[in-house]
């Protein structure tokens, strides 16, 4: 399997969905920016207290995120892996957008993700991507990648991880527990990719930048969302 998680160059690109194929215009996921000075959760909870209303069980969700981040910043990164794969894929519940937002796409913040306790596959891959970086995951070795799920023929969203430039992924999927390569997910066919340096296509000659992440609506909002939330923004990495 290829190094960018078999961004498969002699498939078509499959139809998966219509907020996926919104998405090549509008997605933006990753690293125009990242959040790296320091995070003071009573501020951050008290404007998203504000923003949002009463906390309730969020609350609690909120605290033991800030308790993660505290506690693992020492261990290996495969032990930030496993531990921030598990804490989302705990404390979250799978929801469509349009029943947790009323909207057909939404991508949360963080936040607003434990707020609700519920996302959809963005959302975890969005959180988990955070978190990691905020322990000290270099934004090189983490990638969102767009997948048909094909077991649920439909459009999905993980993150993986590459211990090297040219090293197998492991995918952190909101489906499974547990992190496996990519070779072993077989299951997943992968679409694209986008990272620090923008959106990623597959071709017959390798992978195609097609956009920069700067111009990409929907990453944006999630930055000013977390800006109106208490966490200072950093340029570009």
């Amino acid at each position: 399997m290829a190094a960018r998680f078999a961004l498969h160059q002699s498939a078509p690109v499959p139809r998966v969905g219509r907020w996926l194929l919104c998405g090549l215009l509008l997605v933006g996921l990753l690293l125009a920016g990242s959040l790296s000075a320091d995070w003071d959760f009573s501020v951050i909870s008290r404007k998203a207290e504000a923003l949002y209303g009463p906390l309730g069980e969020g609350r609690n969700r909120i605290d033991a995120w800030q308790r993660l981040l505290e506690n693992e910043k020492q261990v290996s990164e495969s032990a930030k892996l496993e531990v921030v794969n598990l804490f989302f894929n705990h404390q979250m519940r799978y929801v469509e957008d349009i029943d947790n937002w009323h909207v057909e796409d939404y991508w949360a913040t963080p936040i607003e993700s434990l707020w609700k306790g519920a996302g959809d596959c963005e959302d975890y891959a969005i959180a988990k991507y955070f978190s990691l970086r905020r322990l000290g995951v270099p934004s090189e070795k983490l990638l969102i990648t767009y997948v048909k799920a094909l077991r649920l023929n439909r459009a999905h969203m993980v993150l993986t991880y590459y211990a090297s430039p040219n090293a197998e992924p492991l995918v952190l999927d909101s489906l499974i527990n547990e992190i496996k390569p990519a070779s072993q997910r077989t299951d997943l066919l992968p679409v694209y990719a986008f990272n620090a340096e923008g959106l990623w296509l597959p071709g017959a000659k390798g992978n195609k930048r097609v956009s920069d992440t700067k111009k990409l609506s929907r990453w944006q909002d999630v930055l000013r969302k977390m800006q109106a939330e208490g966490f200072p923004a950093e340029p570009d990495l």
